[in-house]
C-alpha cells in the first residue's frame, strides 16, 4: 500500500516535467531577448522601446493563457448524472447485461443525453459510476469524467476540456506569435554576428540559439494549431476526430456541426470582444450541446442544407433553430 502511494507521488511529480522544461525556456529566452539582444545588443533607443513594448505585450498574453491552461481544473459531470445509492445497487445486483441496458436507459430519459455507445447504449463510466454526458469522456491519466474533453495535454499537465478549451487555443495562438515576432525581430541580428559584424561573444550564443528556438517552436506549434483550428471550424473535438460521435441513429462525425459562426461561438462565445482574452465565455454548462440531427428534426427544411454545411456556410434559419433548441431544453 505505501509502494503504492509512493509510485502514485513518483508519477505525480514525473508529469510536471514537461511544464517544468518549458518554464525554463520561457524564462531563458525572456533574458536572451530582453537582456542580451535588446539591452546589449541593440544601440538605437527607440528600437529598444518598441522591441521591449511588443515583446513584453506577447510575452504577459503568453504567459497569462498557459497559466490559465494548467490550472483551470476540467469539470466535472453534475450531481443529476451521478446513479442514486438505489439505482447503483439495482444496476449491481443485476446480473444480465440486456437488463442492465433497460436500467441505464431508464434513469437517462430524464437527462438531455442523445450519444450513445457503440452498440446503441446509454454511456456509462463504471469507475465514476455515473452517465456520461454528451462529449463527455473519462480521462485515465486524471481518473475523472470530463466534460467536452478533446485530450490530456502532457505540456500543460491538465485535460483540455470545455472548461479550458479556450484558453488552450488562445495559449496555441499566442505563443506562435510570440515564436514569430522573436524569430522576425532577432534575424537581422543573426545574420550581424553570423557574418562577424558583430563581435560580443556571449550575446552571440543567445542570440543565435534564440532564433533556433523560436523556429522550430513555431513551424511545430503552426501544424498543431492549425489542427485545432480546423476542429473549431466543424465543432470537434480531438477525440471526435478520431472516432465520430454515435447517436440514435447511428455515428455522426457532423453531428454537432452547427456552421462555422456558431462553431466558433460554441468555444469563444458571443461577445466577440471577449474573444482574445482568457477568459471564461464558452456558450453553456458543458453538459448539453445543441445538435444538427435534432434542428433538422424540429424543421426537415434543414436537412437539405447538410452540404452547405460541410462547405462551412451558415444558414441563419439553422442557426435560429439551433438556439430555440437549446434553450426549451
Amino acid at each position: 500500500m505505501a509502494l503504492s502511494r509512493g509510485l502514485r507521488c513518483c508519477q505525480r511529480a514525473f508529469a510536471w516535467l514537461p511544464v517544468l522544461i518549458i518554464a525554463l525556456v520561457v524564462l531563458w529566452s525572456y533574458y536572451a531577448y530582453v537582456c542580451e539582444l535588446c539591452l546589449v545588443t541593440l544601440s538605437n533607443p527607440v528600437e529598444k522601446v518598441a522591441y521591449l513594448t511588443i515583446f513584453h505585450i506577447l510575452f504577459v498574453l503568453f504567459v497569462w493563457t498557459y497559466w490559465k491552461s494548467i490550472f483551470t481544473l476540467p469539470v466535472q459531470p453534475g450531481k443529476k448524472y451521478h446513479m442514486s445509492y438505489a439505482d447503483k445497487e439495482r444496476y449491481e445486483n443485476e446480473e444480465r447485461p440486456e437488463v442492465q441496458r433497460q436500467i441505464l436507459a431508464e434513469i437517462a430519459r430524464k437527462l438531455p443525453v442523445y450519444t450513445r455507445t457503440g452498440n446503441g447504449g446509454i454511456r456509462f463510466c463504471d469507475r465514476c459510476q455515473l452517465i456520461k454526458p454528451d462529449r463527455c469522456h473519462h480521462c485515465t491519466v486524471c481518473a475523472i469524467c470530463v466534460l467536452k474533453m478533446d485530450h490530456h495535454c502532457p505540456w500543460v499537465n491538465n485535460c483540455i476540456g470545455f472548461s479550458n478549451y479556450k484558453f488552450f487555443l488562445l495559449f496555441l495562438a499566442y505563443s506562435l506569435l510570440y515564436c514569430l515576432y522573436i524569430a522576425a525581430t532577432v534575424f537581422k541580428y543573426f545574420i550581424k554576428y553570423w557574418t562577424g559584424e558583430l563581435t560580443n561573444g556571449r550575446s552571440k550564443f543567445h542570440v543565435l540559439f534564440l532564433l533556433f528556438v523560436a523556429v522550430m517552436f513555431f513551424v511545430s506549434l503552426m501544424f498543431l494549431f492549425g489542427y485545432h483550428c480546423w476542429l473549431v471550424s466543424r465543432n470537434r473535438s480531438t477525440l471526435e476526430a478520431f472516432s465520430a460521435p454515435v447517436f440514435q441513429n447511428g455515428p455522426d462525425k457532423n453531428g454537432f456541426n452547427l456552421g462555422f459562426v456558431k462553431n466558433l461561438q460554441q468555444v469563444f462565445g458571443e461577445e466577440k470582444k471577449l474573444w482574445l482574452l482568457p477568459v471564461a465565455s464558452s456558450q453553456g454548462d458543458g453538459h448539453f450541446f445543441p445538435m444538427r440531427a435534432l434542428c433538422e428534426a424540429q424543421n426537415p427544411l434543414l436537412a437539405n442544407e447538410e452540404q452547405w454545411e460541410d462547405d462551412g456556410i451558415d444558414e441563419e434559419p439553422h442557426g435560429k433553430s439551433s438556439s430555440r433548441l437549446s434553450l426549451n431544453i
